[in-house]
């Protein structure tokens, strides 16, 4: 058995409640995987936990989220995942933290679970999709919540979604295309609106090395020279590629040689946390995969452990 050192920022948890409500929407998205992940629970996930070498698991609510267009639901689902993360962590000191969910696009109920995630709960940071309907996170309704957050120098981790602008191909999840291009379609809103530069002390954390980023950063960087976008390159004082490289990015889904190279050309080692997509992958899928990369034993520990203690040095011990 593997020596529990690994801290997994991507993990998902499924509420027995929620999933009880929402069970038909959470099949619809999930896509790739069968309806077996919803006997997820606590202990089957210390149990993968320890057989994998992680110490400590960050939870969030996975796609579809918590928000369906009604206003008390969502706020009335967000309070319920983040009181049962909150025991979660209660009941199991230190082998678990949670990303808060948010009902987000609703504004006012979002600013609320925030304080009470945050000040009572005692949460990691907050979870959010990377679009919600028509509007991605760079939109400026959304401001509010990111100069909340950037006030309190809060983690914020993104999980990708199904762009409602975009239907996914016949007979392929959405997950296989769709998802890493909404994270990058969150991310380039985010660089493109000023909120990065807007927020220095917020950490973003983005799932899938970022989605289809590292094949982007030139275009984008480049884009910005064109006179037609002065108006957008003044919102970035510092440069696109400065504002990429602070960022954080997972290995859910990208432990293998061609993405973890693409991904490390832009994003220092520094940047990049051990994520696994539990329950919906296994953990060993991810763990085993950064082990065939040869990667130096520095780099390595890194990415499974010392970087997400940078973010969340409660877990040191």
């Amino acid at each position: 058995m593997a020596r529990p050192h690994r801290i997994d920022t991507h993990h998902h948890i499924l509420p027995p409640a929620y999933v009880a409500e929402e069970r038909e929407r959470i099949l619809a998205v999930a896509g790739m995987v069968g309806p077996q992940f919803l006997d997820w629970s606590p202990q089957k996930a210390i149990e993968e936990m320890d057989r994998n070498g992680v110490a400590t698991a960050i939870v969030s609510i996975s796609t579809p989220g918590v928000w369906f267009g009604d206003k008390e639901q969502g706020r009335r689902l967000a309070r319920l995942c983040n009181e049962y993360g909150a025991s979660m962590m209660r009941e199991h000191p230190g082998r678990f933290g949670m990303f808060a969910a948010l009902p987000l696009p609703d504004i006012e109920g979002s600013l609320r679970e925030i304080e009470y995630a945050l000040d009572t709960l005692k949460l990691d940071g907050v979870g959010l999709m990377t679009s919600y309907a028509n509007k991605w996170p760079g939109d400026p309704a959304f401001a509010p919540v990111f100069d909340e957050l950037d006030r309190r120098k809060t983690a914020v981790y993104f999980h990708p979604t199904m762009a409602v602008c975009c239907p996914s191909i016949p007979d392929l999840a959405p997950a296989l295309i769709e998802f890493p291009t909404d994270t990058t379609r969150a991310i380039t809103t985010l660089l493109f609106s000023g909120t990065f530069s807007r927020c220095p002390d917020l950490r973003f954390i983005f799932s899938h090395g970022g989605g289809t980023l590292p094949m982007l950063v030139s275009r984008m960087t480049g884009s910005l020279d064109r006179a037609s976008m002065k108006h957008v390159k003044a919102r970035i004082p510092k440069g696109a590629l400065y504002e990429l490289r602070r960022q954080y990015y997972d290995t859910a889904g990208i432990a293998n040689p061609v993405a973890i190279a693409a991904l490390s050309k832009f994003a220092p080692m520094t940047q990049i946390l051990f994520g696994s997509d539990f329950p919906f992958w296994p953990i060993a899928w991810i763990a085993e995969g950064l082990r065939g990369l040869e990667l130096s034993v520095s780099d390595l520990q890194a990415i499974e452990r010392d970087n997400a203690l940078r973010l969340f040095p409660k877990y040191r011990g």
